[in-house]
């Protein structure tokens, strides 16, 4: 398949979104601009721009449950990123928002997953999404396993393939840079074939306990986020 994929945006999640904003102005110094709502699933989130020559185009999402919101999404089916998991959900509310996944623009998500499915692993269902924007509609297509598992603590990525606007583009300027996005898993090799079969140069692979490290360039210096196996 095309090897031009990219790292699309990193996945914060947080018990509320008020948390979520709390941390990142505690945590990166900034305030995150306004995202949207998802019905699809029952979530809302907030953006932040992260975009830098390595990561064009990046951004950051602080991603939650909307209060009182059923997801469209029925039956067993289960939200994305792992945030109907249990486990999960008693992590953010006894430490706090934290970095759980990250998402990788691929310019055929249908390619994406048969390159995935080789490797006998299920990324799940393409599914149809949009919202409209002051700048106008975004949608997209986005893999979703209908467990709504991440899949390697969330150092494999979710697949996303977006239509002609992208949120980045209207995402007010930052001082924040993303500078290095690195993997662990005791899996090390089948993650780094996971990861080749997408076709994702920029993201290192290493062995170890499973974990993403997302580093920064900030005001501030630099900063590292860091799943710790969330």
């Amino acid at each position: 398949m095309s090897r031009a994929a990219q790292v699309d945006h990193l996945v914060i999640a947080a018990a509320s979104l008020d948390e979520g904003v709390a941390w990142c102005e505690a945590k990166l110094g900034i305030t995150p601009a306004n995202g949207g709502r998802h019905p699809l699933m029952g979530t809302h989130n907030r953006l932040l721009n992260i975009a830098s020559p390595g990561f064009p185009q990046a951004y950051l999402e602080i991603i939650a449950i909307e209060p009182g919101v059923a997801p469209t999404r029925t039956g067993d089916l289960r939200r994305w990123f792992d945030l109907d998991d249990a486990q999960l959900q008693a992590r953010l509310e006894a430490n706090g928002p934290t970095l759980i996944h990250f998402v990788a623009r691929v310019p055929n998500a249908e390619a994406a997953i048969r390159s995935l499915a080789a490797l006998r692993i299920d990324r799940g269902r393409v599914l149809e999404a949009s919202r409209d924007t002051p700048a106008g509609r975004l949608s997209w297509q986005i893999t979703v396993r209908d467990d709504g598992q991440r899949l390697y603590y969330g150092a494999l990525p979710t697949l996303i393939e977006w239509g002609p606007v992208h949120p980045a583009d209207s995402l007010p300027a930052s001082p924040l840079q993303l500078r290095e996005l690195s993997l662990q898993h005791p899996r090390a090799d089948a993650l780094a074939a996971a990861i080749d079969a997408v076709g994702l140069p920029q993201v290192g692979v290493a062995s170890g306990p499973p974990r993403l490290l997302a580093t920064f360039d900030t005001p501030r210096g630099r900063v590292t986020l860091d799943s710790a196996g969330a």
